[in-house]
């Protein structure tokens, strides 16, 4: 929701699947200071008319194309999942452009992108085989999981978003002169902790690690302690 008279703004980048309505209610339980905005990647929401990206750069200089204008006052990013990766490569991004830099960086249940992970390609995977490994997941509701016509419209943009995280390609850069806050779940099977503490390695700034209870998608039960988070750490700018 614009908030004309806020001090910071903070953008959501969503997991692989997901679009802007994941933090749709979001805004509500932020302060005053605080304009949240989530940013809708092609293929889906207002932007469902629009091809799903299958590469990270172009979507990257898409999405700071789009936010440059909008950097005129403090802002922050948080991204979960695929979208901490997203966020990640959007700050680099922004400094190759001499751009502002946010003054935080917030990532969320994805492997610091210098770890060395194995891939299983799943975006190439058959039908049903995609289908399993998104119940083990646990990301998408078992109602939508169910639904055949709801998982044909579905099925394009999770894939294409596999792609981009599967053919992602880390380069070596000085690390970020951002403050680094890493978020993970406890119980997430996707995402070891080693992995996320490796992140310490990509800021030259403070480095935090925070861990909350749940799984890959802990967001989803976790909302309140991640927007306490959020006005915790972003203090300093907003005054509140």
């Amino acid at each position: 929701m614009p908030r004309p008279g806020a001090r910071v703004r903070l953008f959501f980048l969503p997991f692989a699947g997901g679009g802007a309505s994941v933090f749709r209610t979001w805004h509500r339980d932020l302060p005053e200071t605080v304009e949240g905005c989530a940013l809708e990647l092609p293929g889906r929401g207002a932007r469902i008319r629009e091809l799903p990206s299958l590469r990270l750069e172009p979507l990257v200089q898409g999405l700071a194309d789009t936010l440059e204008p909008l950097l005129d006052r403090p802002f922050a990013l948080f991204g979960h999942s695929m979208g901490g990766l997203i966020s990640f490569e959007l700050v680099r991004e922004l400094r190759r452009r001499h751009a502002p830099l946010p003054c935080h960086l917030f990532i969320s249940a994805f492997a610091a992108p210098q770890h060395s992970r194995w891939s299983p390609q799943v975006h190439l995977m058959s039908n049903e085989a995609f289908l399993q490994f998104l119940v083990r997941l646990e990301g998408t509701p078992p109602e939508v999981l169910a639904s055949p016509g709801l998982m044909d419209m579905l099925m394009p943009i999770i894939r294409a978003d596999w792609a981009v995280i599967e053919s992602y390609t880390y380069r070596r850069e000085p690390p970020l002169p951002v403050p680094l806050t890493v978020l993970g779940g406890e119980d997430d099977k996707a995402v070891a902790r080693v992995a996320l503490e490796e992140w310490a390695e990509q800021t030259r700034e403070s480095f935090a690690l925070k861990m909350f209870p749940g799984g890959h998608f802990f967001l989803r039960t976790n909302a309140e302690p991640l927007l306490q988070l959020f006005r915790q750490v972003l203090q300093p700018w907003t005054g509140s």
